[in-house]
């Protein structure tokens, strides 16, 4: 009786203290916050379309660096 006693405790706090969460979706401001991201990761897209010769020159350097310190750590 206590096991189910305390099962059922739990339940109801998690449900109580994950409301606010589920709610969140719901809000003007989670919504708002969502929009602005995906504007600001749409410019971050775009930019690097408009400059693929940089980015895969600062993938390079980074892979080239990656293997210099393994290069030296042995």
């Amino acid at each position: 009786m206590s096991t189910s006693m305390g099962v059922a405790s739990v339940f109801v706090l998690s449900s109580l203290l994950l409301s606010p969460l589920a709610m969140a979706e719901e809000s003007q401001a989670f919504v708002a916050h969502n929009a602005e991201r995906s504007v600001v990761l749409e410019q971050a897209r775009q930019a690097l379309a408009a400059q693929p010769g940089q980015a895969s020159k600062a993938a390079e350097q980074t892979a080239s660096k990656v293997s210099a310190s393994d290069a030296a750590d042995s």
